[in-house]
């Protein structure tokens, strides 16, 4: 009913929409904790009061697997598979976290580039030009340094062809510890991208992957966590 009142009425729409924010949460290389910053940023926004859906478009569904206890028994037209293929209506889930809905990922979404027939990489086109903005996942190391630049490509022609209005909210640097690999990694990072790095550093922390392995968010598991304290800090300083 909500819906149709947007559509008749525009300006309705423009104070509705106005209300809302999408990000995406992407990387171009696996392991730098896209799956942990978008479950962290999620719960943390919900467990604030804010109202939040995730909507998982990860091939691995790992947000799905940990914030839904009953993922394993989510049929493919209980996911966002059903959506993207055949366009129906975002199947939503609740979650144990109050204020926190996610629609599923699904193993088939692997396919999804096959059967639409286009473009590699096509459910992170889709996402990002659904998005408002992007915050790109970095981890340190070589290959994933050089990620960025491939995907500020990435950036620039969804831009130019898809959503003009798409903005960087900035990199975030995931995975620091006290190695030589981290401290020349954030030298060059803050070297080249000094402007879009975010100034909060998640550091490697067990705690983080203790939580998904016990289907918690790192606040229920641990709100006192180093992950959890960076976590925190980068919301208060991005969304609140």
């Amino acid at each position: 009913m909500q819906f149709q009142n947007v559509l008749e009425n525009p300006q309705m729409a423009f104070s509705t929409l106005t209300d809302l924010m999408i990000v995406s949460i992407a990387t171009q290389k696996g392991g730098a904790g896209k799956t942990t910053t978008s479950i962290a940023l999620s719960a943390g926004l919900a467990r604030k009061g804010k109202k939040v859906l995730l909507v998982d478009i990860d091939q691995q569904a790992n947000s799905s697997k940990v914030l839904l206890r009953h993922y394993p028994t989510i049929t493919k037209e209980q996911s966002v598979h059903a959506t993207i293929i055949e366009r129906k209506p975002l199947p939503i889930h609740k979650t144990d976290v109050p204020n926190l809905d996610i629609v599923p990922g699904h193993i088939l979404l692997s396919n999804t580039d096959v059967e639409l027939t286009i473009a590699l990489g096509w459910l992170t086109i889709n996402a990002l030009n659904s998005s408002d903005q992007v915050i790109i996942i970095v981890a340190p190391g070589y290959f994933e340094l050089d990620s960025i630049v491939q995907f500020y490509k990435t950036i620039a022609e969804v831009q130019e062809f898809f959503n003009p209005d798409l903005q960087l909210k900035g990199i975030l640097f995931t995975r620091s510890d006290p190695t030589v690999n981290t401290r020349e990694s954030l030298t060059i990072l803050r070297q080249m991208y000094g402007k879009e790095l975010l100034p909060v550093i998640i550091p490697e922390n067990t705690d983080l992957r203790n939580a998904h392995f016990n289907k918690q968010d790192i606040f229920a598991y641990n709100p006192h966590a180093k992950g959890a304290v960076a976590y925190d800090k980068l919301i208060n300083e991005l969304f609140l």
